[in-house]
């Protein structure tokens, strides 16, 4: 298994953890994926909220949490870290700006189409900057337009693209009505997110890794996604079963004790579908319960504090806590899977050694695709 090439910035492992929020990835798991090879990422979501006294001004808590997070993680490595950002985010500007001047590795930009980028930022002079900036889409159609926008308006275009297909966890850049359906499988997403890329590769004169994200979970998928064109794969589900992992124990033991009947698709509040694993705070939205929203500060530019059941973030923080009768844990499509704890340093000998088997048995099999060891 290869390094991961983003310019000058290499990865000994094509592997990046997935940036979970609320509080779910933050610098102990990140910092123990870096050091075991891979991109360990925290997630900037409702970060703030685990400061004491967030209410009274959550935008401060926000950043100086990030900032916390970042250098706790430096402490721990010397690897690659990054920073996951919901454009959606009110302050997403403000939290671009923080860990770019804490020279984060990387900087992962979903949940809306990053096209502008914060003045502050462009000021530096963006080929001046040591971070690296990745949108994050789920369509070859959202990448053009990005890569597009960056071009003409930037004379530059992002450093890497993830291409996350259906089935990822968490919130979703697909319609439910899509994810019931017949949706394109995340190969063809992928082989047609490089053909997009590849004119903007030649126009740079550089190589734009597409990074495959959404329902790989073993060494053998990453094997036959990196067969289409996928340069490295994102994985959260498999990160979340670690020791290292943020969240609460209860919150693993969901992943644990779940059924692969337990992963469903609920409405969030922000309004997109989200993938999470049925509990009784599940099915008790469903059938139309709500919480008090009790909202300080409005963290999600889409967000109808005053009309929604519950509020997201509270939930998504109580279930980071282990308070799991209110809220939920969101989850991709494999998370049933997962039947033991492990270290990240075990995860990551089993995504090595399956990926080497797969690609042993692709060389030995007569017409298979053939993946480089």
């Amino acid at each position: 298994m290869g390094p991961l090439q983003i310019g000058n910035l290499t990865v000994k492992y094509p592997i990046v953890q997935g940036g979970m929020g609320v509080a779910i990835s933050l610098s102990g798991l990140a910092s123990a994926v870096a050091n075991a090879g891979g991109i360990g990422v925290i997630s900037a979501a409702g970060i703030g909220m685990t400061e004491p006294g967030f209410a009274k001004d959550l935008p401060k808590a926000n950043k100086l949490q990030l900032i916390k997070q970042i250098r706790a993680a430096r402490a721990k490595t010397a690897g690659v870290l990054g920073v996951n950002l919901m454009v959606a985010l009110s302050d997403y500007d403000e939290m671009l700006e923080t860990a770019v001047n804490e020279d984060i590795d990387v900087v992962f930009m979903g949940a809306g189409l990053p096209l502008k980028l914060p003045q502050k930022v462009l000021d530096k002079g963006l080929s001046n900057i040591k971070t690296k900036f990745i949108p994050k889409v789920s369509s070859p159609k959202a990448a053009k337009l990005i890569f597009q926008y960056w071009d003409s308006k930037f004379n530059y275009i992002p450093d890497a693209v993830v291409v996350e297909g259906p089935k990822a966890g968490g919130h979703l850049g697909f319609k439910k009505a899509e994810l019931n359906g017949k949706i394109p499988e995340l190969s063809e997403l992928i082989q047609d997110t490089v053909e997009v890329v590849k004119t903007f590769e030649d126009k740079y004169s550089q190589k734009v890794p597409v990074i495959a994200a959404g329902g790989i979970y073993t060494g053998a998928d990453i094997a036959e996604i990196m067969s289409y064109g996928a340069s490295a794969v994102k994985m959260g589900t498999r990160f979340v079963t670690t020791h290292e992992c943020d969240a609460h124990i209860n919150f693993k033991r969901s992943y644990l004790e779940s059924a692969k009947s337990d992963i469903t698709l609920i409405d969030s509040p922000v309004g997109l579908p989200g993938r999470v694993i049925a509990n009784k705070f599940v099915h008790q939205i469903k059938n139309g319960e709500t919480r008090p929203v009790n909202c300080p500060w409005q963290c999600l530019k889409s967000c109808k504090y005053e009309e929604v059941p519950y509020c997201i973030s509270q939930v998504l923080l109580n279930s980071a806590k282990g308070k799991m009768d209110h809220g939920f844990a969101f989850a991709g499509t494999n998370a049933y899977r997962a039947k033991t704890i492990q270290s990240v340093d075990q995860v990551f000998d089993d995504l090595i050694k399956t990926y080497k088997d797969a690609t042993i048995n692709a060389l030995a099999l007569p017409g298979m695709c053939k993946v480089a060891v």
